[in-house]
Formats: C-alpha cells, sequence, structure tokens
C-alpha cells in the first residue's frame, strides 16, 4: 500500500513542487507539432503557462543544467562543457562531474531552509554530495552495479532500488548510444526510461519531499540516434526509413510515463517541465584543427599524412610557431598560445586581442561546401560571462550556429566531413528548450509566454517556496 507523504509537512498549504526535466527536448515538438498527440503535457500547457527556455553559451547538458539549478553562467560556474582546460599546459583535460560544481544548487537552498527534496538523474550529481533528502546520481557515474561506486543518498537507497528492479539495474544512462544498431539503441533507451520511472514512481509516494526534480536522458539520445530518420529536412534522411517514426512513438510513451506520475501527485501540488537545450540537425563537422593547420594557424613538426586520423592531443604539434588550436566536440573550443601564458606561448599579450579578432573573423568566413555563407557564430567568454573562471576557451565557436559540428583530428583529405569522428550522431542541439509551469490552484489560460533564460529557474522555484533569492543569483523569478 502506498504511503502518501506531504513533504514532512501536516496541512494542505506545504508548497510542493515537481520538476519533470527531460534533457533536449524541443519547444517545435512539444508546444507545436505534436502536442495535441501528447495529452498529459498538453493538459499541463492548457492549464498553465509555456515559454521557449533559452539555454547556456555553450547549450550542452554541461554546463546548462547546473546554471539552470544555481543560476550562474559557465564563466562564474567555472567550466565550459564536458571537458575542460585543467590549467594552460597543452594536453591537461578533465570532466566536469559534481566536484566541479562549487555553487549552491536549488536543492542545497531549500535544503538549508528545511525543506526535503528528491533528486534523479540531473546532471552533475556524482561523485555523490549529500543533500536533505533522496538523490539518484547521474549519467556520468560510472557504474550502478560495482560495489565500489556510491550512486546514491543515502547510501542505503540503493539497496531499495536494487530490490525494486531486481532482476535489472538501474541505467543511468544508454552505453553506446553512438552506433549503428538502431534496434539495441531503441531497446536500451526504453529500458532505461521504464526503469527510472518505475523509480521515480516509487519514491514519490514512499518519501517524503516537497521538492522533487529528476532528468530523463532518453529524449536526448533517441534525438542524437534518430534525428536523421526524422527529419526530412536532414541531409541523411531516408523516408523509407523502417524508424522514421522512432521518436514521435517515444514521445508519446514517455507522455504516458509523465501521466503515470502526474496521477500520483497529491492535489496542491505545482508542476514545471524544463529542458536545457533545443535540437537540430547536424548537417555535418568541420575539421576545425584541419582548417587551422591549413590556414597557418596550427604548426606540426609533420605534415599530417592525408587519410590516416589523428587526434589533436596525439598530434605532433610544434607549439613554437603554434598560434591557435582546437577541440572538436557539439561547437569547437578555441584557444590561443599566448606568451606568458601557454608554456610555449608565441602570441603576445598586447597583441592578444588583436589576434583573437582576426582570428574570430577567419573562422566566421568559412563557407559551407557550396561556398555559401556557414552563418557561424563566435562568442567571447569575456563579453557574455559575469566573470570568467578557470581555464575557459579563447574562442567559443558555433559552427553553422551550431548545425555543423567541431571535428578536433588532423589528416583529413577536407575540411568538411559528414561523419561523425565520436561515432553515428545526427544531431546537434539548439538553443531554445522548453519551459512549462502549471499551478495546483488554478488556471493561467495555457498562454504562451515571451522567452526566458534557463538561469532564471532556481529563482522562480525560491518565490515559489517563499523564500529569498540570494543577491548573486544572475536570473530573475519568471512571471505569469
Amino acid at each position: 500500500m502506498f504511503k502518501r507523504f506531504l513533504g514532512g509537512k501536516k496541512g494542505a498549504s506545504a508548497t510542493r513542487l515537481l520538476v519533470i526535466g527531460l534533457d533536449c527536448a524541443p519547444p517545435e515538438l512539444i508546444f507545436d507539432r505534436w502536442r495535441d498527440e501528447l495529452p498529459h503535457l498538453k493538459r499541463l500547457m492548457a492549464g498553465g503557462v509555456y515559454r521557449p527556455f533559452i539555454s547556456s553559451t555553450p547549450a550542452i547538458t554541461i554546463p546548462a543544467w547546473s546554471s539552470m539549478t544555481s543560476s550562474k553562467d559557465p564563466g562564474v560556474l567555472g567550466f565550459y562543457g564536458f571537458r575542460n582546460r585543467s590549467d594552460y599546459s597543452y594536453r591537461n583535460r578533465y570532466i566536469a562531474n559534481s566536484l566541479s560544481v562549487k555553487e549552491p544548487r536549488i536543492w542545497d537552498l531549500l535544503g538549508a531552509a528545511g525543506k526535503q527534496s528528491i533528486v534523479v538523474g540531473v546532471p552533475q550529481t556524482y561523485p555523490i554530495r549529500p543533500i536533505n533528502g533522496y538523490l539518484i546520481s547521474s549519467f556520468l557515474t560510472p557504474s550502478t552495479t560495482d560495489p565500489q561506486v556510491q550512486w546514491t543518498h543515502p547510501a542505503a537507497l540503493r539497496a531499495e532500488v536494487e530490490a525494486l528492479l531486481a532482476p535489472e539495474v538501474y541505467d543511468v544512462d544508454v552505453p553506446h548510444f553512438r552506433t549503428d544498431d538502431k534496434e539495441y539503441l531503441l531497446t536500451q533507451i526504453y529500458a532505461m526510461t521504464r526503469k527510472r520511472f518505475k523509480v521515480l514512481r516509487h519514491l514519490m509516494v514512499e518519501k517524503p519531499w516537497d521538492f522533487f526534480m529528476f532528468v530523463e536522458m532518453g529524449v536526448d539520445r533517441i534525438h542524437h540516434g534518430f534525428w536523421a530518420h526524422h527529419d526530412p529536412t536532414h541531409p541523411k534522411h531516408d523516408a523509407h526509413s523502417p524508424y522514421i517514426h522512432a521518436i514521435r512513438d517515444y514521445y508519446h510513451y514517455l507522455d504516458g510515463e509523465i501521466g503515470s506520475l502526474l496521477a500520483l501527485l497529491l492535489q496542491g501540488t505545482h508542476v514545471m517541465v524544463v529542458s536545457d537545450h533545443g535540437v537540430q540537425p547536424m548537417v555535418g563537422g568541420v575539421c576545425i584543427n584541419q582548417w587551422l593547420y591549413q590556414a597557418g594557424y596550427l604548426a606540426l613538426v609533420r605534415p599530417p599524412e592525408a587519410g590516416k586520423i589523428t587526434s589533436i592531443d596525439k598530434a605532433e604539434i610544434d607549439w613554437s610557431r603554434t598560434t591557435a588550436w582546437g577541440d572538436g566536440g557539439y561547437y569547437a573550443r578555441i584557444c590561443l598560445n599566448v606568451a606568458g601564458r601557454e608554456p610555449q606561448g608565441i602570441v603576445p599579450a598586447a597583441e592578444y586581442e588583436a589576434v583573437r579578432d582576426r582570428l574570430a573573423a577567419h573562422i566566421s568566413s568559412i563557407p559551407d561546401p557550396q561556398g555559401q555563407p556557414l552563418g557561424t557564430v563566435i562568442f567571447k567568454p569575456q563579453q557574455i560571462y559575469r566573470e570568467v573562471r578557470n581555464f575557459a576557451p579563447d574562442l567559443i565557436v558555433y559552427l553553422g550556429n551550431l548545425s555543423w559540428r567541431s571535428i578536433g583530428g588532423l589528416g583529413y583529405e577536407s575540411i568538411y566531413t559528414f561523419d561523425n569522428d565520436t561515432g553515428p550522431d545526427d544531431a546537434n542541439h539548439a538553443t531554445n528548450g522548453i519551459f512549462i509551469y502549471t499551478p495546483p490552484a488554478r488556471n493561467l489560460g495555457g498562454r504562451q509566454l515571451p522567452a526566458a533564460q534557463l538561469m532564471d529557474f532556481a529563482p522562480t522555484v525560491l518565490r515559489l517556496f517563499d523564500l529569498p533569492v540570494p543577491a548573486d543569483m544572475q536570473g530573475q523569478a519568471m512571471e505569469n
């Protein structure tokens, strides 16, 4: 028999909030194209308000979810993607996990005010940090079967989850989601989502909570795996693909799982649905280091052997003649080789801005394969962040405004490629995610409101709980 907890409080006046996180969910599908096919999400929109949710820069899972839940931009957080420079050396990189997040997140602030939280799958929650409540870590968790890996708080919650799912095991992510075995991928995505929602339903009714937030990664994984099958504008689209409706069918299934959570909510619970960024077709990749080499910014000890691809980390770079190099990924991170900063820097500090401007202009002029403008957008960290901590790239480059991926290797015969260097991937990110808010006691009319920035999330939650918003938060509480 389910127990229905009131978040450790008595009385109907206690504020409770469920936050449904859908990594990579775009407004185009949920607000528009499939709205009438998703009855539970449609009902939340009809009774509340909804708006595009502008992502962080860069528009990537890390740092976007931490920026959302802390109301701090990536510069203040001090990490600019999954892999970040550890220092101003040429090779040292680290993965930004929970230990990289130095700012308090929304459940930390709520916990300090005596509120109990349940947090499941929110990125950058591994390694585990204790919270006032219950936590299951996210997709960077190395294993859920290794007894040495702690992936729940409290630790005893692990055995509870394992018993609930036995003989299956809990999945924090889909292993090897960049694969050509699409049937395997679909099976893994559905299994991960099914198991996650079984755990969510259990926690929702068996544990006390005021704030409940989870992130489902299946949306992101199915987009990256099947966008070419779904989107007729994708250059690799096959109108006869057996997976042409794979994404739509998953959305139908996911909406049903969301409905199963909504059916368990106590009367008086507020609901938000959020995503960290949107999605768009990945047209191809620009081999950024190949271009830097050909343009004279990157020098090698010996020319790259055509057709023999070498990662930038293993390339023999002549740093004494190198002005800049870059990293691959959904966006390009360009680093200058600055005298007095990098070990063998050659760009004089006094000429740094002039060189950076000249390089930015040159990258912006890279055309598409047909010679037309690519539409690249470039950011300087010092111009877009309140503060720049740790070791930011000198330029953040959205190739084709994120319709092209950055390919980091050397040895390509062309600066353009249509095969992803990290495995099959059909999609890149788009700037706009989603925000839906539905209050429990009144109908807000189903209005679409102007876009907000995802740093507005945490102040809005604090205001909902009638708690003060810290002065150093960069977002603003959203109006309805």
